[in-house]
């Protein structure tokens, strides 16, 4: 789960969409958290690698690395920051898949804004 207290919850936003991202990186400060976008997957290997996150907002569709080489990645080097896959991708075997690699969730766009904050509160 989130967490309430100080310090504030650090959440990490991954999708190469900018107003997307930028909507909820928003939407996460506006509840006092601090969170970060970035659009690549490589960014957002290197932050998860040196920086602590509560959670991370992972799109699969990314120019460089997709989201599951992402969670491939830092998975497979012990980073177990919760992850909640936000993507267009919404077949049954693209679901699973993200679970099964790693992910904690899997929200399809288009997607309730509330209902992905929601399930960043509960990781």
């Amino acid at each position: 789960m989130i967490p309430t207290e100080n310090p504030p919850a650090r959440v990490l936003i991954v999708d190469d969409e900018a107003n997307l991202a930028e909507l909820l990186v928003m939407a996460c400060r506006v509840r006092g958290w601090d969170a970060e976008g970035v659009g690549t997957g490589r960014e957002a290997v290197a932050l998860a690698r040196s920086e602590h996150f509560d959670a991370i907002v992972l799109d699969v569709m990314l120019p460089d690395l997709d989201g599951f080489a992402v969670i491939e990645k830092i998975r497979g080097e012990g980073i177990d920051t919760p992850v909640v896959f936000l993507s267009a991708r919404d077949e049954v075997d693209d679901r699973l898949t993200g679970l099964r690699l790693g992910g904690d969730d899997y929200v399809t766009k288009p997607f309730n804004l509330d209902e992905v904050i929601a399930r960043i509160e509960a990781r």
